[in-house]
């Protein structure tokens, strides 16, 4: 109506255009299991990666303490090789409300055990003067600082979820916590690509004559230097002989 008093008004939220707005960000975790004998070394620079490959075997000198009449005992044959790995390059999810579970948020920061805060909550909800029914299961997720409770009775959550904000006693104090419907998702559809590491190289058929500490010591020299090829290195991983391990590749 034009007889209301001009107001001026502030409208503060998350500024996105509207083709982000159903965008998944999706960070690649890649777990690449090592045999025994083997070897990552990531270099600073993708080039002195490719140069190790091309090469593909190196000998390597050692440090040999005692004077050898075979030269050839101070020195071992190692083989270079790319890491290919599989990463994501189409993925779709199907996500459904759940209708007996809810997400808490906005949980304190206490020095409380998880078990404890899940106690606490347990009981909190499980009560019916609080909106609350018998719960069903517990969990906390990861290091997000959110819990999901899901009920044995129909239509807890839907009530709990319209209140919206809740005040919970913990540990001799009121907080309020938030309330939001909980959502699952389902892998319906993924599609990978090989990729490959730019900086990442494999060596493997390295001899058991070392140890762990000596052998990444050896490992690093002997390829950051120029002469042989070589460049500054900026991580290295050595899995012994006889043992195995996992490595963890993220998005560079």
């Amino acid at each position: 109506p034009s007889d209301l008093p001009e107001k001026k008004m502030v409208f503060k939220g998350l500024v996105a255009n509207k083709e982000d707005m159903n965008k998944l960000m999706l960070t690649p975790q890649i777990r690449y299991p090592l045999p025994g004998g083997s070897a990552l070394i990531t270099f600073e620079k993708a080039e002195v990666a490719q140069r190790i490959i091309e090469v593909k075997e190196h000998m390597v000198e050692l440090s040999c303490w005692e004077e050898l009449e075979d030269l050839d005992q101070c020195r071992m044959r190692v083989q270079a090789a790319p890491v290919e790995i599989l990463l994501p390059s189409a993925l779709e999810i199907r996500l459904t409300h759940s209708s007996r579970s809810i997400l808490v948020s906005d949980l304190p920061s206490l020095d409380i055990a998880e078990e404890a805060l899940l106690d606490k909550l347990e009981l909190f909800f499980s009560k019916k003067k609080n909106g609350g029914s018998e719960v069903e299961s517990r969990e906390f997720l990861g290091d997000s600082g959110q819990v999901v409770l899901t009920f044995t009775q129909d239509g807890v959550a839907e009530l709990l979820i319209e209140r919206g904000r809740i005040q919970v006693p913990i540990v001799g104090g009121k907080y309020e916590v938030k309330i939001s419907p909980y959502m699952n998702g389902d892998i319906t559809n993924l599609q990978l690509q090989p990729s490959r590491c730019p900086r990442t190289v494999l060596l493997s058929g390295i001899p058991d004559v070392l140890d762990e500490e000596s052998m990444k010591d050896t490992l690093e020299i002997h390829f950051q230097k120029a002469s042989r090829g070589g460049g500054e290195v900026d991580a290295l991983a050595y899995v012994p002989a006889g043992r195995t391990g996992v490595a963890v590749f993220v998005e560079d």
